[in-house]
């Protein structure tokens, strides 16, 4: 049973780093179904007040992340909330509408529409705002897979 156990909590650390691309599945939620696996399976004497308060700091961190690297992408690029709310729809909606793709393309277009359509924005001007909302996207997986790595990291020191 050991290593079954192993097994399922290893598989939702995946699962976890999946959720970078792929928006839908809550990457935060199979780091933390992970913790409580192990605790469920072997032991919860490991886990005290400060790794959960470490661990809940880091997930704020991730939530953080997420939003302000889309902000920055994007209002760094001359974008307004119209291009952030976009590019936000465009994450969720792109892959379910391109499959692979839509994970690039649903920002980018998101974020295009977006500043088209509200602020009337010229389509170069919304380009530039796409890119920028897609350099977000980009900076967005890096640092989130960095948090992410730091969490398991600290939960393998944690109990081994």
């Amino acid at each position: 049973m050991f290593w079954i156990y192993w097994t399922i909590i290893i598989i939702l650390m995946i699962i976890a780093f999946i959720g970078l691309v792929y928006p839908i599945i809550p990457s935060v939620l199979f780091l933390i179904g992970a913790f409580l696996l192990y605790g469920l399976f072997f032991s919860f004497t490991p886990f005290n007040w400060i790794f959960w308060t470490v661990q809940i700091l880091f997930v704020i961190l991730l939530f953080g992340a997420d939003y302000l690297t889309n902000l920055i992408g994007v209002k760094k690029f001359g974008g307004s909330k119209a291009g952030v709310w976009g590019s936000t729809i465009g994450l969720i909606v792109g892959p379910f509408i391109i499959p692979i793709f839509g994970i690039v393309i649903g920002p980018f277009l998101g974020s295009v529409i977006g500043e088209a359509l509200v602020n009337r924005t010229s389509i170069s001007k919304a380009i530039k705002i796409g890119i920028g909302s897609l350099l977000g996207f980009v900076g967005s997986v890096i640092t989130k897979g960095i948090i992410q790595a730091i969490m398991i990291i600290y939960f393998f020191i944690t109990v081994l």
